[in-house]
């Protein structure tokens, strides 16, 4: 069983590479076929498929098979994950635990 660590360093993993914004905000109108992502970007199949397991890893993005296609779509779940993942992450939290008010003594 992964870690939370784990798991939420691969949501990150998903937005650090600009071919994966392009193919987040392609897919952001709707399931897209990978023959239809490949013709909208300028890379080899290889590497589509290098980034859509990224992305599928993530839970971001989900895939289905029909005949000989992959057909790729922006999970719902999977993006309210990243959305608080980050929230969580950036909040500040305000509550003090009066035994870390003091540095270093």
């Amino acid at each position: 069983m992964e870690n939370k660590y784990t798991l939420n360093s691969r949501v990150f993993r998903a937005f650090c590479d600009e071919n994966r914004l392009m193919i987040l905000e392609m897919l952001q109108t709707g399931e897209k076929c990978a023959c239809h992502l490949l013709d909208q970007m300028n890379i080899s199949q290889s590497t589509l498929s290098h980034h859509m397991k990224i992305l599928c890893e993530s839970g971001i993005v989900v895939s289905r098979k029909e005949g000989k296609w992959t057909y790729y779509s922006i999970s719902s779940e999977g993006s309210e994950y990243a959305v608080e993942l980050l929230k969580q992450l950036t909040e500040v939290n305000i509550k003090i635990n009066i035994d870390n008010t003091k540095c270093c003594t």
